[in-house]
């Protein structure tokens, strides 16, 4: 995590769980917005945490091969940014990038979306789920 800030950022954190089925995707976006609204953070900020958190959640929903799991998602200001946690209980499952350029395949491409938004993104195993976090700087610099 960065240092310092120019302005320093109290800490703050929200967090929230939908059910590993694709129809609940759209309310993990809109549960995401709604807390980017609320901590008054707006315009290309929020568009682009939105569409991480969604690639981060819909991965989750994918590929996580717990039956009946739940996805939890952490949205918190730490330092001088903000922070996605995207976390579910399939610990073998971890994020690995496309090797292949396969251009008609369908998928496959929302790690790269992720690092061309974020900050920085990586993953990490916790003692019960993996977790797949994104991290945006919050300051009027461009990434």
């Amino acid at each position: 995590m960065p240092a310092s800030a120019p302005h320093p950022i109290h800490p703050r954190s929200d967090t929230f769980r939908i059910p590993k089925r694709k129809r609940h995707v759209p309310e993990a976006r809109a549960q995401i917005r709604r807390i980017l609204k609320d901590w008054a953070l707006d315009g290309e900020l929020t568009h682009d945490v939105a569409t991480v958190a969604t690639e981060l959640v819909t991965n989750a929903v994918r590929h996580c091969r717990v039956t009946h799991a739940q996805v939890e998602v952490t949205v918190s200001i730490r330092g001088c940014g903000l922070l996605v946690e995207v976390s579910d209980p399939d610990r073998g499952k971890v994020p690995a990038p496309r090797t292949d350029s396969t251009p008609l395949r369908d998928g496959g491409r929302g790690l790269t979306l992720i690092a061309a938004l974020a900050s920085r993104w990586g993953h990490e195993l916790r003692p019960f789920t993996k977790c797949v976090w994104a991290y945006f700087l919050l300051t009027d610099e461009p990434r």
